[in-house]
């Protein structure tokens, strides 16, 4: 199988496959370092007035970076926008793919041929703000709704999509029951997993941040963003990259809420476990119904809500 190029390249984790993938987050090869230096990262340092004690001291601080990204997609000669995403900076190239598998434009790795930055847009930040993907297919799917995307913010997924009857027609299928069987025990652990992996979170404390897990509570890959659901498609993005779709043995653990739009796109990967630190919406939870998932929240500490599919649970 070929792989998809890419203008930035790491070795994955170790295992039987081991794919090239993108880690976007360094200037393509071609970029001088005169445009590398205009690039955003996570975070960006500011002086704020500190009051304490009626007296206000200056002091340096740091902000998640929130900057819009533009994702393309192109095939046959052809390209066109489809969303503009507020996000943080970093892993911009699985942000595409997952945000492309979210919307059932992708399935697999093979479906993309290659992720670039845009040449064809002003030199400086916004170089780094616009994302290609070329799609292995010799025409333009189509793209009929992506209209309607505009900018979806950084607080409420792609908005005006959600619908059970969307998912079915995309043809995702209802979860096989009871697997994969997770401990109760290794649950509670997975709060304080994702935690340890926020490395921006501690410094900003302004980021989301998503996880996937292994059934037995290892964490194969954590992402931070502005946006909860920008994290989630980081995740699925980096799983299409190195070839584990679908992750059906797997547990999704998002910071925050679960709202839909975190359900849909679980599903949507195959993902039958979703937890949450906070609660979910009624349409997560009937989302997770109809499609057979397993949905906890206020997983704190020793307790959680478990919503739907509690058969995958075991212990107690």
């Amino acid at each position: 199988m070929n792989e998809p190029e890419v203008s930035d390249r790491r070795r994955g984790p170790a295992g039987p496959r081991s794919p090239a993938v993108a880690t976007d987050f360094q200037p393509p090869a071609a970029t001088g370092a005169k445009e590398s230096m205009r690039r955003s990262g996570p975070t960006t340092p500011v002086v704020v007035g500190a009051l304490s004690e009626g007296t206000i001291s200056k002091r340096g601080d740091r902000l998640a970076t929130e900057e819009p990204l533009e994702i393309r997609v192109a095939a046959g000669g052809g390209a066109r926008p489809v969303a503009t995403t507020m996000r943080t900076p970093g892993n911009d190239f699985e942000l595409a793919a997952g945000f492309l598998l979210s919307e059932g434009l992708i399935s697999a790795r093979h479906d993309v041929r290659r992720i670039v930055y845009c040449r064809d847009v002003p030199e400086g930040e916004q170089l780094f703000n616009v994302v290609t993907v070329e799609l292995a297919t010799p025409v333009l799917p189509d793209l009929t709704g992506f209209e309607r995307h505009g900018t979806v913010s950084s607080a409420c997924g792609v908005c005006g999509r959600a619908s059970l009857d969307r998912l079915r027609e995309r043809g995702v299928a209802t979860l096989a029951a009871g697997r994969p069987r997770v401990e109760l025990e290794v649950l509670y652990s997975l709060p304080d997993a994702l935690r340890a992996a926020q490395s921006n979170f501690e410094a900003t404390g302004g980021l989301h941040a998503a996880g996937l897990f292994q059934s037995d509570g290892t964490l194969l890959c954590a992402r931070e963003d502005v946006g909860r659901h920008n994290a989630v498609d980081k995740v699925l993005g980096w799983a299409l990259m190195h070839d584990r779709l679908p992750l059906r043995e797997h547990i999704l653990m998002v910071s925050g809420r679960a709202g839909f739009d975190i359900v849909e796109k679980a599903v949507g990967a195959g993902i039958a476990v979703v937890c949450a630190v906070s609660a979910p919406s009624s349409l997560a939870v009937a989302t997770a119904e109809e499609f057979g998932a397993t949905l906890v929240g206020f997983l704190r500490g020793q307790s959680v809500n478990i919503y739907s599919g509690a058969d995958r649970l075991i212990g107690g």
